[in-house]
């Protein structure tokens, strides 16, 4: 409805705009006011003009964008000022491989699984590989390998030494070779690239009794003694025809061995533990029915004084006098004298008394 004008005549009514109701003037003087559309408190409330804004000094002004001093809000950054306020642009998205391929979460996950899975995962991909090939994931294991297995067979016949590239990017420092011939050794020396820097144990060993004839001589643990320097273990058991001339190139060339396993070699004499007496840092010694070791032998034995383990089972030769010497090994931490004729009650009794800190094993 029309409202009456200050000499009477008809208006037209108030137009919303933006939320603001324009009202018309007041006789009171007070000029035109606006104010928020549904405010009941301020409807009847003229508004009083805003105060001028205060300006910051010289030296925030130029540190303060242009729509702060205006009084107004500063717009989002990237927008002109006065500007339509749009959505913000999204940014390019992060790439993230895929949690398969994530290398730090297979680098976790990897840890719960045995040495058999980790082959089998190994050949699922690439990416798996990679992450599994990795050292850490194989330390303290000993891959086996017999003689059939380290070569390829050629078309025309011919056969191959197989690739060892995988086994040095995991970092073995062991292997066990079953029923190898001294040729074997030589390939394998020549062919893994960590032999003369990185193996640390070695294992010889003829797997059944149809390898004979294709057992380890002593021109195999020579090549052995002389390449493989940074060895720390040794086992020659099961090697029938190896000699003391193969205990010779070891104590000459192995400084660093530590246990050597001489078990079954039966033309092992007391001439080869005199080679033995000579290597200072041996600590594990194993016997185990050597068939010619006399209680002669056993005196070059008694000069070793960094013997930890000694094995003497099964030696059919040795006499309770020859054992008996054995309590000059007072840092001798365990003796096994199992079928062991000359091992009598009597002499257990005596090591008791004359070895207190010996485990000796009947």
């Amino acid at each position: 409805m029309s409202s009456p004008g200050v000499n009477g005549d008809p208006k037209p009514p108030c137009l919303p705009r933006n939320g603001l109701v324009k009202l018309p003037g007041q006789p009171n003087g007070l000029g035109t006011a606006s104010i928020t559309k549904g405010t009941p408190a301020a409807k009847n409330r003229p508004c009083q003009p805003l105060p001028p804004p205060t300006l910051p000094p010289p030296s925030l002004a130029a540190q303060m964008p242009r729509a702060a001093l205006a009084g107004g809000l500063c717009p989002p950054a990237g927008l002109p000022l006065g500007g339509t306020a749009s959505a913000p642009v999204p940014g390019p998205p992060v790439e993230r491989p895929p949690l398969a391929t994530d290398e730090k979460i297979l680098n976790g996950l990897f840890w719960y699984f045995s040495a058999c899975e980790k082959c089998v995962l190994a050949q699922v991909c690439k990416a798996w590989r990679r992450v599994l090939y990795q050292p850490k994931f194989w330390v303290g294991l000993t891959p086996v390998l017999h003689a059939k297995e380290l070569y390829n067979v050629l078309p025309g016949g011919e056969k191959e030494f197989v690739n060892l590239q995988g086994f040095a990017a995991r970092g073995f420092e062991g292997f066990c070779l079953v029923g190898v011939s001294d040729l074997d050794i030589c390939e394998f020396i020549d062919n893994y690239a960590l032999s003369k820097k990185g193996v640390k144990a070695m294992s010889l060993k003829r797997s059944t009794i149809t390898d004979a004839g294709l057992e380890v001589t002593d021109d195999g643990v020579e090549l052995v003694a002389e390449n493989l320097r940074k060895l720390r273990s040794l086992d020659l058991s099961w090697c029938p025809r190896i000699t003391d001339m193969a205990l010779e190139y070891v104590a000459c060339d192995l400084h660093r061995l530590e246990e050597l396993v001489l078990d079954r070699c039966v033309r092992i004499t007391d001439t080869g533990l005199s080679y033995l007496s000579t290597m200072s840092s041996l600590r594990s010694l194993y016997l185990r029915w050597c068939c010619q070791v006399q209680d002669f032998g056993l005196k070059h034995l008694l000069a070793m004084r960094s013997l930890r383990l000694l094995s003497l089972a099964g030696c059919p030769l040795l006499t309770t006098t020859g054992l008996s010497g054995l309590v000059q090994l007072q840092e001798l931490e365990e003796l096994e004298l199992t079928n062991c004729p000359g091992a009598t009650p009597e002499l257990f009794k005596y090591f008791s008394q004359h070895l207190p800190r010996c485990l000796v094993i009947e």
